[in-house]
């Protein structure tokens, strides 16, 4: 590195300050630390301590090193302390006008060569630089909270910052360990841009009263393996940070999406602000503690009615989802009448459900005994006359309306009153499929995902017209083979795909603005919010054709312009690229 970093000043004790403070000293650094007051210093002093000894405990320090680490550290209340500093990270709170006045005090006080980094996640660098006599010395460095767990840092450059004073602050952010991108300055950077659309979208949702906090929470996390659910990490974050985040977005973007949802202004109004007042989306045992306890908010939106016995089920398909979906009951200790267009087909797919459970056998997940048992419950059948004494049927033909309207329409001449008809579509509306029966009252939505045996959530989708004792039937036969049911109404997407897929949208959006590589997007995603997979790692798995229609689908029942499918997501279908199936679509395979 051409300059020489061997002290470091840090301006805000808070969270993120207390957090970025450690982790300069963790990697060797001297650290000066600044806060308002001798309260702050303490508070700060003790966000430290606690953190230190929590990772003495947790094996990942030994007291020799926590006691050197801290006393890398000194406090002072004046920003004169940074004098002697070799670089500045600022962590106060997001107000534009107090980090202004901080970054024009200190351009008076510190050296002319000294980097000044703002840790903003939200705020524009530019605005913030121009208050200084560097503004090319000024960048912003934006790290994750816990700023000691989270790996990833935005580096954010404005059209001014040197371009040397970049490559300078990627190499220190690697010398801390940390996973650097670089990206140009605008509202959001990468991760909140993609991250805050999403979690406002949840808010909207629960204000809606679409589905419960708990059902969209644990949609998310068992639907797409996310660390935490959207309202669970609006009360990590803070309702009141969130806001701000957005105002700003929505400033600079104009997108609606972006527009706080009211909902968060009522609450910050009261004083719910999440973990840290003890009350947000859920209640907490005390201020900043992670246990959430009862709160006598209702946690289901469902009408409690007694559920009709079910011990016969009927699939109708051959496809992966109609496979999975067998065998998953079948290994629950229900029958299952497996019916196919033709018996090749249907013995095609019990040989595919056996081989599923001679899997399961090898790695231990199963005995060969219980294996055996649930394959000689399935019985393939070609005649739909065959499902005329089952309790529930699963439809889970191909994702065109007029296949699963013809379906019902058999199913309806067929199967006997008062057992239960429900679809797996992942799209169309449940009500098209009843209002092809005699009986809409008994047809609901269970849309398993994919792979079915593996995946725990199931989302029950009532229509308008489903009665209260088929979505009570639906809802005990998830428990019954051990799937997590969420419950919602009957719209596109759903929970999952209506949150999931806007925000996949947006990242296209964002690559298509080259604002940042598809691989800088996905390690931000992954590195900075723990997802599973970067947004365009996802695409390519799901297939671009079949992202594509689902937005379509979002952007036809909302008519939201921010749900409208990007251009670049059109042209790669229309060309052909669709992703892993293909071996070409976002990256080449």
């Amino acid at each position: 590195m051409a300059r020489d970093i061997s002290t470091v000043g840090v301006i805000g004790l808070g969270t993120m300050g207390a957090g970025i403070a450690e982790v300069l000293a963790r990697s060797g650094l001297d650290v000066v630390t600044v806060e308002l007051d001798e309260a702050g210093v303490a508070r700060g002093r003790g966000h430290l301590e606690h953190s230190t000894e929590r990772a003495l405990a947790g094996g990942k320090l030994d007291a020799a090193g926590r006691a050197a680490l801290l006393g890398r550290i000194r406090y002072g209340t004046s920003l004169s302390d940074l004098s002697e500093v070799d670089l500045v990270i600022e962590a106060i709170p997001e107000s534009l006008e107090l980090k202004a006045d901080v970054f024009a005090e200190l351009d008076k006080i510190t050296r002319p060569e000294v980097v000044f980094a703002s840790n903003t996640s939200s705020l524009s660098i530019t605005e913030i630089g121009v208050h200084t006599t560097r503004p090319g010395k000024v960048v912003g460095m934006h790290f994750f909270n816990p700023a000691p767990v989270l790996k990833l840092v935005e580096i954010v450059k404005t059209v001014v910052t040197e371009p040397e004073v970049v490559t300078e602050v990627v190499a220190f952010a690697e010398r801390l360990g940390k996973v650097p991108v670089v990206i140009g300055d605008r509202a959001g950077f990468i991760a909140n841009a993609l991250l805050f659309g999403y979690l406002n979208h949840a808010v909207r949702m629960y204000e809606q009263r679409y589905a419960t906090r708990e059902d969209l929470d644990a949609a998310m996390r068992y639907g797409c393996g996310y660390p935490m659910g959207p309202l669970a990490l609006l009360d990590l974050i803070g309702l009141d940070t969130a806001y701000e985040i957005l105002d700003t977005m929505y400033h600079q973007s104009r997108n609606r999406l972006h527009a706080p949802a009211p909902l968060l202004k009522q609450m910050i109004t009261a004083g719910l602000l999440g973990r840290k007042t003890g009350r947000g989306f859920y209640t907490y045992d005390a201020p900043d503690s992670p246990t959430v306890v009862a709160d006598g908010v209702s946690s289901s939106t469902v009408d409690s009615a007694p559920p009709r016995p079910v011990s016969r089920v009927g699939v109708v398909g051959t496809g992966t989802m109609a496979t999975g979906i067998a065998e998953v009951f079948a290994k629950r200790g229900l029958d299952v009448v497996l019916r196919a267009r033709s018996l090749e087909k249907a013995q095609a797919s019990v040989a595919r459900v056996q081989k599923s459970l001679d899997k399961a056998v090898v790695k231990g997940k199963l005995s060969e005994k219980d294996a055996s048992a649930a394959l000689s419950r399935i019985t393939p059948v070609t005649d739909f006359e065959a499902l005329a004494d089952v309790d529930l049927v699963v439809e889970a033909v191909a994702e065109e309306l007029p296949v699963k309207q013809a379906v019902f329409a058999a199913l309806d001449e067929v199967v006997r009153p008062g057992a239960v008809l429900a679809t797996t579509t992942s799209s169309l509306p449940v009500i098209e499929c009843a209002a092809a029966t005699s009986r809409p009252s008994e047809v609901i939505g269970l849309h398993f995902f994919n792979p079915a045996p593996v995946m725990k959530l199931v989302e029950v989708v009532s229509t308008i017209a489903t009665a209260p004792d088929v979505v009570a039937t639906a809802s005990a036969v998830c428990a019954a083979v051990g799937k997590h049911a969420v419950h919602c109404g009957d719209r596109a997407g759903f929970i999952v795909n209506a949150l999931l897929f806007p925000y996949l949208n947006d990242a296209v959006k964002m690559l298509e603005g080259h604002y940042a590589g598809a691989d800088d997007i996905d390690t931000a995603m992954k590195v900075g919010c723990g997802l599973p997979m970067g947004p365009f790692e996802l695409l390519d798995v799901v297939g671009l054709d079949v992202s594509l229609a689902i937005q379509r689908t979002l952007y036809n029942e909302f008519r939201e312009e921010g749900f409208a499918p990007a251009p670049l997501l059109e042209h790669l279908v229309t060309a052909g690229r669709l992703g892993r199936k293909t071996g070409k679509g976002f990256k080449d395979y």
